[in-house]
C-alpha cells in the first residue's frame, strides 16, 4: 500500500470537505445592527448590575497596633460604602456549539476599584471609623476578586442559559420540523453581528430527506433597523418539500362540501359519461380529490413572492357502499401569490390563488371540455381549499431569537431570491426573568 498517496488523498477530501462546509449556503440569516447591539448592550448591563448586587463580603479581621477587629454579619450597625474609580473590562467571545447552536464560548475579564470609601454606625462606630482606611482596603481586595468570578458565571452560565431557548432543531407541527443549527461561527464587527443558519425544514419520519440548498448568498445592505432577518426561496422550497415527502399535500370534497354550481357544471361536462352508466349509480354524490404531484417551488422577485403547485385533481361518482366510479383525471397549475409577515418571532405566509387552469390527462378533446370549468373550479380553491392553508399555516414559523426578545415595527422588501424582513427589536422580558424562569423549571 502506497501509504504517501494515501495520506494525500485523505487530506484531498478533508481539504474538500472543510471548503464545501465553508461554502455552505444558509437558509436564512440574521443581522443584528449596531442600535440592535446598543440596546442588547444595555440589557445586558442591567443584568449584570443585578449580579453584582448580589456579592457578600465575608468576615473581615486584621490587626492594627493594639487593635485587633473582626466584622462578621453578627456586628450590630451598618456599614454604607462608595466607590470610585471602579472599571471593569470584559470580552466575550461567541461561537457555534456542536449542536450548532449560538454560545458564549469564553469570557475575559478585568475588573478594578481604586478607591472605596465608608460610612459606620453602630455600637463600634468610632473604632471602625479609625480603622476605616484599613477595612476599605480589605474590602476593596475582596470585591476586587470577586467581580470577575461573578461575571463569568453570569456570561458562560446563566447567559447560555438564556441562548439555550433558542430553537435548533425543533418540531413544527405533526409532520414536519426545522433545523436552525448555525453553519458557522458568528461574525462579529464594530457595527453589527452576522448568523448564518442552516434554515432548512425536514419531514419528521425521514429527517433526513431534505431538500439540498442551491440558492445564492443573502445580502443584507440595510442598516436602519436594530435586526434584519433575511430568507431565501430555498427556506420556503424545504418546507414545501417536506410537507410533499410527508404526504400530506392532498385534501378530498365530497357529497355536500362541493358546491352546488360547481357540482352542476361538472354533471353537464360529463353529462355523456355519466349517462352512459348504470341508473343506480347516476345519482351518485361527487367526489374531488387534490394531491399535489411535485413539490411546490417557492419564486422570490423584487416584484413578489409566488408559489407555483402542479396536482392532480380527480373527480369520482361515490355511490353509497359501493367502489368510486372515476369520471375524470386532470392536472390543476396554479399560482399563488403569498403575503410574508413578521408577527413577534412568528414568521407567516398567507396565500392567494392567482392564476390557474387545467388540462384533461386523457385527450385534447377533454380540455377544451374543461374550459368552462376554469373559473368555478378557481372559485372553489379559492373558496374552499386556500382558506384551510392559511389556518394551518396562520401559527407561523419560530425565528431563532432567545425567549424574552421579540421583533417590532417589521417591514419587509423583496428582492431576487430571497426577502429581508427589518424590524427593531424588543425585550418583552428581561434576562433575569427569563433565566429564573427556566432554573425554576430545572429545579421542579
Amino acid at each position: 500500500m502506497d501509504v504517501a498517496r494515501l495520506c494525500h488523498g485523505l487530506l484531498l477530501m478533508l481539504s474538500c470537505w472543510g471548503t464545501a462546509a465553508a461554502t455552505a449556503v444558509p437558509g436564512c440569516k440574521i443581522r443584528i445592527t449596531a442600535k440592535g447591539l446598543e440596546l442588547v448592550k444595555q440589557e445586558g448591563l442591567r443584568f449584570v448590575e443585578q449580579e453584582l448586587q448580589n456579592i457578600t463580603l465575608r468576615d473581615l479581621h486584621g490587626k492594627e497596633g493594639h487593635f485587633h477587629y473582626n466584622i462578621s454579619n453578627y456586628d450590630v450597625g451598618s456599614i454604607n460604602t462608595s466607590a470610585e474609580g471602579v472599571n471593569i473590562h470584559t470580552v466575550l467571545e461567541l461561537s457555534k456549539d456542536g449542536a450548532g447552536r449560538l454560545k458564549i464560548s469564553n469570557l475575559r475579564c478585568n475588573a478594578s476599584i481604586a478607591r472605596m470609601h465608608a460610612g459606620f454606625s453602630g455600637t463600634l462606630r468610632k473604632v471602625y471609623q479609625f480603622l476605616g482606611t484599613f477595612i476599605t482596603t480589605g474590602m476593596r481586595y475582596l470585591l476586587n476578586q470577586q467581580i470577575c468570578p461573578v461575571l463569568n458565571h453570569a456570561g458562560l452560565v446563566l447567559l447560555n442559559s438564556v441562548l439555550d431557548t433558542v430553537p435548533v432543531r425543533t418540531q413544527m407541527d405533526e409532520h414536519i420540523g426545522i433545523d436552525y443549527s448555525l453553519l458557522r461561527d458568528p461574525i462579529v464587527s464594530a457595527d453589527a453581528l452576522d448568523m448564518d443558519f442552516k434554515g432548512t425544514f425536514f419531514p419528521l419520519e425521514d429527517s433526513n430527506e431534505t431538500l439540498p440548498n442551491r440558492g445564492t448568498e443573502l445580502h443584507i445592505q440595510e442598516s436602519e433597523r436594530m435586526v434584519y432577518l433575511a430568507v431565501s426561496e430555498h427556506f420556503f422550497d424545504s418546507a414545501l418539500f417536506a410537507y410533499y415527502q410527508a404526504g400530506v399535500l392532498s385534501m378530498e370534497l365530497a357529497g355536500a362540501q362541493v358546491p352546488k354550481d360547481v357540482e352542476v357544471l361538472l354533471r353537464a361536462t360529463f353529462f355523456g359519461s355519466i349517462l352512459m352508466m348504470k341508473p343506480s349509480v347516476v345519482d351518485a354524490p361527487l367526489m374531488l380529490t387534490l394531491k399535489v404531484s411535485a413539490p411546490p417551488r417557492c419564486v422570490i422577485k423584487a416584484s413578489g413572492t409566488f408559489v407555483l403547485v402542479t396536482a392532480t385533481l380527480d373527480l369520482f361518482l361515490a355511490p353509497l357502499e359501493e367502489p368510486l366510479i372515476q369520471l375524470s383525471s386532470m392536472t390543476m397549475e396554479s399560482q399563488l401569490s403569498a403575503k410574508v409577515a413578521l408577527h413577534k418571532k412568528a414568521l407567516q405566509m398567507l396565500l392567494d390563488l392567482r392564476r390557474f387552469r387545467i388540462y384533461s390527462n386523457q385527450s385534447a378533446l377533454e380540455s377544451l371540455a374543461l374550459i368552462p370549468l376554469q373559473g368555478p373550479l378557481k372559485t372553489l380553491l379559492q373558496l374552499s381549499v386556500v382558506p384551510i392553508i392559511n389556518e394551518r399555516t396562520k401559527k407561523g414559523v419560530q425565528v431563532p431569537l432567545p425567549e424574552g426578545m421579540d421583533f417590532t415595527k417589521e417591514v419587509v422588501t423583496n428582492h431576487q431570491g430571497y426577502l429581508t424582513i427589518g424590524a427593531d427589536l424588543h425585550f418583552s422580558k428581561g434576562l433575569k426573568e427569563v433565566i429564573e424562569k427556566y432554573r425554576t423549571a430545572t429545579r421542579s
